[in-house]
């Protein structure tokens, strides 16, 4: 039996995630859509775009969209989907020296910092707690992108921001240059480079100016 052809307006479009959602034409439903499931186009989908499209039952048991193409766009070689492909694609070697070059001076002085704070304190915490939350902030970003292409329940921002300001900053900056993930949304940045800031001014602190700060924090903290 031949695959039906639907064909439905784009009524949502998130292009910086890569999915939205098809109105059918007789309105009957909302179908998903995921920028992979669009035939090669030179052409960006956009909210108004009519799109032609069969119907497949995703992983997460909704119905998608599949072998999709927008009505009136020529193709071309060049798939749509390589933007969010990139992701996959091995990084070129001046792209890992520069990632490596900002990861170590955005870490030197937290690094720095929690390594004296362990000799003088004998209190090791800080040093355990950066690369522990970092593992486990870059596995949630890792896990919300997924959630995103998928269109399932997505991993809350305030969960990855208390992630990030538990020690786990740093994973979420190598997530945001290795993934592409919420490194486009200004609000989001503008929380993030926040919470690096008082990690880098407590350690500034700690290092140069008394100790008052970061003394007083993780006195409070990890000592009752």
């Amino acid at each position: 039996m031949k695959p039906v052809l639907h064909k439905g307006k784009l009524t949502t479009w998130k292009d910086d995630k890569g999915f939205g959602f098809i109105r059918s034409s007789d309105g009957s439903q909302d179908v998903f859509l995921h920028i992979t499931a669009l035939e090669e186009t030179n052409h960006r989908p956009q909210v108004g775009d009519v799109i032609c499209y069969q119907l497949t039952v995703g992983k997460d048991g909704r119905i998608h969209a599949c072998n999709a193409f927008i009505e009136g766009v020529v193709s071309k070689p060049m798939p749509i989907a390589s933007s969010f492909a990139i992701e996959k694609e091995t990084f070129q070697p001046k792209a890992k020296y520069s990632l490596m070059f900002e990861v170590l001076l955005l870490s030197l002085l937290p690094g720095l910092g929690a390594m004296h704070f362990a000799l003088t304190t004998f209190n090791p915490i800080p040093l355990i707690l950066y690369p522990v939350m970092s593992f486990v902030t870059f596995a949630l970003y890792a896990d919300d992108k997924s959630r995103a292409k998928q269109g399932r329940w997505r991993v809350s921002e305030k969960r990855l921001h208390l992630c990030e300001f538990m020690g786990g900053w740093l994973g979420g900056f190598i997530a945001q240059r290795r993934l592409r993930h919420k490194n486009r949304k200004v609000s989001y940045q503008v929380v993030f480079w926040v919470i690096v800031a008082i990690h880098l001014i407590f350690w500034l602190d700690w290092l140069f100016f008394g100790k008052r700060l970061v003394g007083l924090f993780f006195s409070s903290v990890f000592r009752g």
